[in-house]
């Protein structure tokens, strides 16, 4: 059974909230990526808050894409 955009994006919020742990970790060199998956976040966050479809769905790609 498919998985819907319901389910799926908190998983996707998770998985990369563990990546911005590591990559906070890094340090300084770290940095951009921190501020990018951050933004990356606060953006997911606000869809799931609006329950806009179309702004969770962009939310969904742009974190799919957020590799370790």
């Amino acid at each position: 059974m498919a998985e819907s955009l319901g389910e799926a994006l908190p998983k996707q919020q998770a998985r990369v909230r563990e990546i911005l742990g590591h990559n906070k970790a890094i340090g300084t060199p770290g940095i951009f990526g921190t501020l990018m998956i951050e933004h990356s976040l606060r953006e997911a966050d606000k869809a799931v808050i609006s329950g806009d479809p179309v702004a969770m769905l962009r939310a969904y790609e742009d974190l799919k894409n957020i590799k370790e």
